[in-house]
């Protein structure tokens, strides 16, 4: 048996994960990312966890063939870079070199959210697709992109920037500096910041209800859950929510036409009342509407294992 460690930099938390060839998890081990800090006192501590989960696995790094990391940013595949991370405060970062002085192995980088489309591609919703799309919606909206079994990264490793394609010309602020973008009306922070403008609008609505009930705190679950009251507000801002993620999704697969489009993040446990009316108005728009074979739209299957178990498998493309 083949073993490999997946890493998953996060702003929040480092995980560590050995791996086997059959792309199942055996152990895991993590700890606080504690950023802001220097990248070599982050790169200490990931290669620390990645010795933990080996020997919580009961072997040694001599049994891996090498460690993967998945990283948010613009990550150098090539030479092992992360040449910048607005996250993490990383600029022209050598992390691949700074893990390697502790751990003897190759060591590989990649975008997080890219390896976390290569994981779902491996072993997750687009397994046996050759060509998939990845679209994770959470804090902002993260993209990747497999071509012919291939992460897609762009001659400059800024590729699979979904989130940062403009559906409405002078729309609102996003965090890259545009307006309008994709991210900025499909993430979980756009669908809180519509939910709270209507709030606004409307003082009777549930909206407030049960805001009020969750210690004044607004989700991205507020919205569905009043709408489930018969909240007409509530209604608005989720139809809103499904015509802007119908237009992100319709615009990505009339680019790629992959066999397989998931999409991820919280958002979609809402499960069949954002579903449903999404794929309807998808299947109503993209241009292959006609066409006998159109790409697949699925929800995401591995959840945060995604990334470890893509970013496991980096070195195979490497090999």
């Amino acid at each position: 048996m083949k073993y490999y460690i997946g890493i998953d930099l996060g702003g929040t938390n480092i995980v560590a994960a050995v791996v086997n060839e059959k792309y199942e998890i055996i152990t895991k081990a993590s700890t606080r990312t504690n950023r802001p800090r220097p990248a070599q006192e982050i790169a200490d501590d990931m290669a620390a966890m990645a010795v933990k989960a080996a020997q919580e696995a009961g072997i040694t790094l001599d049994q891996i063939e090498w460690v993967g990391v998945g990283t948010p940013g613009i990550a150098n595949s090539q030479t092992g870079i992360v040449e910048f991370s607005n996250n993490l405060g990383f600029e022209n970062t050598p992390l691949a070199d700074m893990i390697r002085k502790h751990i003897n192995k190759p060591v590989y980088i990649e975008n997080d959210a890219n390896a976390a489309a290569y994981g779902e591609y491996l072993a997750g919703a687009a397994k046996g697709a050759e060509n998939a799309v990845c679209i994770t919606l959470g804090t902002g909206v993260g993209g990747g992109i497999i071509i012919n079994g291939q992460i897609y990264a762009g001659s400059n490793f800024g590729g699979a920037e979904i989130g940062h394609t403009v559906i409405q010309v002078d729309g609102a602020p996003c965090s890259c500096g545009r307006k309008g973008c994709f991210e900025a009306y499909s993430s979980a922070t756009g669908l809180i910041r519509m939910t709270k403008e209507k709030m606004a609008q409307f003082p009777d609505s549930k909206l407030h209800q049960i805001t009020a009930e969750r210690n004044g705190k607004v989700s991205a679950r507020t919205a569905f859950d009043a709408m489930r009251l018969g909240d007409q507000p509530a209604q608005e801002v989720v139809n809103d929510y499904i015509k802007y993620l119908a237009a992100g999704i319709t615009n990505t697969i009339n680019i790629f036409q992959p066999d397989v489009l998931c999409i991820g993040g919280g958002v979609c446990n809402e499960g069949d009342p954002l579903l449903l009316p999404m794929k309807a108005l998808v299947e109503k728009e993209v241009y292959t509407r006609n066409s006998s074979k159109n790409a697949k739209i699925v929800i995401a299957q591995l959840g945060n294992d995604a990334g470890l178990i893509g970013a496991a498998f980096l070195g195979a493309s490497h090999q």
